[in-house]
């Protein structure tokens, strides 16, 4: 019997069907669920008190993460109000439940997206969700993956099986190569700048997106991951990248995927997970990076984006505003909020604070790139912070191994344990009275990083070429 051709998101989905409902909804089956001690608690409590307990133990995994210290001597105690009770509640309720926890003194420990693929939990082909939005981080090595809600966590933890509608999908071809001192991250900047937040909407529903194309089939998984993290800041649903053989060859070995002849038969099967040559998707986007410059944002909104180069847009004067009084409002409040006046260069705009960290921008080709700009060199003495948060523990023994933690230390920067850190204020780690921050996070929302804090976001390059210089910089100007 002849089928019809595929993309790589209908062949994993249509593998975890259970049962098809009504309206384009089905059943499906739910391969791995991740929790964290921000909501983890509340939502095993709920799960207590309806009288039921996981389906699979062996299939929810929790990190410690979200509001945990990153100080190298961190305990139980954090700087957060009440953060001790979450994390020793968490703790609790994981035990309780059988669940496995990669808990803070645990040498795995690390950030719930960096932890699940690094450690092989997060594979091709699986279905994974976490109460986090930005899940869709691993479709980076091409899992099928989405944040939730408390109660849908509920449901995924004691059925393994979740109720969703299929998504419209949208395929991004990126062509073109990215010059040195560019980075995944300012490829997926310029793509939400040109496009809008809602971009990656189809009908107006968030679309799942491949990103695919030969400056996609270049970056290492990594890099990949830093795509599909920020697809949800593009309005999409999730982001994926089919995987390859470099997919492959980052899997093997990790400490729960397949071994020995068990994983040379999940690859072959990963291998199949291509979108077909025929197979139609609902919209299709062309990005051409040939010549792309270093990203940075310079308002409140990941769309408020451009070249580092660029000048400050005028919402009386740019064409994207002008005929838009609802873009117009949103530019004037960002600009006065970031204290930017129309017209001006954003190279040379005297900062702060920098940041490295955040499940976008953390892991060890990040922390390796940076370093390779600042070695040798010294942060500008007015920068007031300069921070490096590793992904996860292993990202920080293996920058460790490389000497690269002497390197930022070396610079200025304080080189700290793991966490989610500043990409959130929640309460715990500061920037203090530090106000302009150029940061390799993922959000800069008004308050993202702090009360008053102006969060410019960009590639780990451009942070520390911008600490270096204690402005706005142009990474390639370091290189």
């Amino acid at each position: 019997m002849t089928t019809a051709p595929r993309t790589a998101i209908d062949k994993i989905w249509d593998e975890h069907v259970v049962a098809p409902l009504d309206d384009g909804h089905a059943l499906l089956q739910i391969d791995r669920v991740f929790l964290h001690e921000r909501t983890g608690p509340a939502l095993l409590a709920g799960l207590v008190a309806a009288g039921r307990k996981p389906r699979h133990p062996g299939l929810v995994f929790g990190c410690m993460d979200h509001i945990v210290d990153t100080t190298a001597l961190r305990s139980d105690k954090t700087r957060l109000p009440s953060g001790e009770q979450f994390i020793t509640d968490f703790r609790g309720r994981t035990r309780d439940a059988g669940i496995r926890l990669f808990d803070l003194h645990d040498p795995r420990q690390g950030i719930v997206h960096v932890v699940s693929p690094e450690q092989g939990i997060a594979l091709p082909g699986v279905t994974l969700v976490c109460p986090d939005s930005h899940t869709g981080t691993v479709g980076g090595l091409g899992a099928l993956a989405w944040g939730i809600g408390s109660t849908e966590g509920e449901h995924a933890v004691a059925t393994q099986t979740l109720v969703r509608k299929r998504a419209p999908q949208m395929r991004v071809n990126v062509v073109g190569r990215l010059a040195p001192g560019v980075e995944a991250k300012d490829l997926v900047l310029a793509l939400i700048a040109r496009h809008g937040a809602l971009g990656g909407t189809v009908g107006g529903e968030a679309a799942a997106i491949e990103f695919a194309g030969p400056a996609v089939r270049a970056l290492s998984v990594e890099g990949r991951m830093t795509l599909c993290n920020m697809a949800v800041e593009f309005g999409a649903w999730t982001g994926f990248v089919a995987p390859d053989e470099v997919t492959i060859d980052w899997v093997r070995g990790r400490l729960f995927a397949p071994q020995g002849e068990a994983f040379e038969q999940a690859a072959a099967h990963w291998r199949t997970l291509t979108s077909d040559p025929a197979a139609r998707f609902d919209a299709e986007l062309t990005l051409d990076v040939d010549g792309l410059a270093p990203q940075i944002s310079w308002g409140t909104s990941p769309e408020h984006a451009g070249d580092v180069t660029m000048a400050v847009p005028d919402p009386e004067r740019d064409a994207a505003a002008v005929g838009d009084p609802t873009r117009q409002a949103a530019w004037r409040r960002a600009l006065a909020y970031m204290d930017l006046q129309a017209g001006q260069p954003l190279i040379g705009t005297p900062i702060d604070a920098a940041f490295i960290g955040s499940c976008t921008n953390s892991r060890l080709p990040d922390l390796r790139a940076a370093a390779a700009l600042i070695r040798g060199r010294r942060v500008a003495a007015h920068v007031k912070t300069a921070l490096v948060v590793p992904g996860s523990m292993p990202v920080r023994a293996a920058a460790e191994a490389e000497g690269l933690h002497e390197v930022f230390i070396a610079a200025g920067f304080e080189w700290r344990a793991s966490g989610c850190s500043l990409c959130f204020f929640a309460g715990g780690d500061s920037f203090g009275d530090a106000r302009r921050v150029v940061s390799s996070t993922n959000r800069n929302f008004e308050g993202r990083q702090g009360p008053g804090v102006r969060t410019h976001i960009a590639s780990p390059q451009t942070v520390v070429a911008s600490a270096l210089a204690g402005c706005i910089a142009d990474a390639r100007d370091f290189l």
